[in-house]
């Protein structure tokens, strides 16, 4: 493709889209390669008050824990008198045998000071785990006791079926 101003071609770029449904129902062409997201549910953890609770905001980074916050790389640098500990699981929920199931489970740690309006949080791990709960991956084992039991609950309350069928791997490390 050329660019008028200057005679030199420009770059494609490798960007992709997100959808919210199927607009090609399976073939190919326009759209392919689209990353759908219907599945796909964040679950915050609030760690001090072992509480869960589901917010889609955090699809776009503008749930209400995230809202007003400058997120910054470096933990230390978040000002420890005001911070609350939170995990940011993905879930995505899947079907096999006919039977919904959650398919992957991913848990990110992060800190909010709204005060301060500062919060960390790995962007790039949190982007990750979400791919990794899309693919239907399993990581919840390095989350603290607590959270996890609170995860536990949450996910054998809200569908009791969908907790049966879940692999192994996600009952053995949320077993605590």
């Amino acid at each position: 493709m050329l660019n008028n101003d200057n005679g030199k071609k420009q770059k494609r770029s490798a960007g992709f889209t997100i959808l919210s449904n199927d607009a090609n129902d399976g073939h190919g062409g326009y759209g392919a390669g689209t990353l759908n997201l219907d599945q796909v549910t964040p679950l915050f953890i609030d760690v001090e008050a072992e509480e869960a609770f589901i917010d889609m905001g955090a699809m776009h980074a503008r749930s209400e824990v995230e809202k007003r916050v400058k997120f910054i790389p470096d933990a230390d640098a978040v000002p420890k008198e005001g911070e609350k500990a939170y995990w940011l699981v993905w879930i995505t929920i899947g079907v096999k045998d006919k039977q919904p199931y959650y398919a992957g489970v991913a848990g990110c740690y992060m800190t909010v000071n709204k005060k301060a309006k500062r919060g960390y949080k790995n962007l790039p791990e949190h982007v990750n785990y979400m791919d990794k709960s899309i693919k239907g991956h399993i990581l919840v084992d390095h989350m603290d006791v607590r959270s996890r039991a609170v995860l536990k609950d949450f996910l054998k309350a809200h569908n009791e079926a969908m907790w049966h069928h879940a692999d192994a791997k996600l009952h053995q490390d949320l077993d605590v």
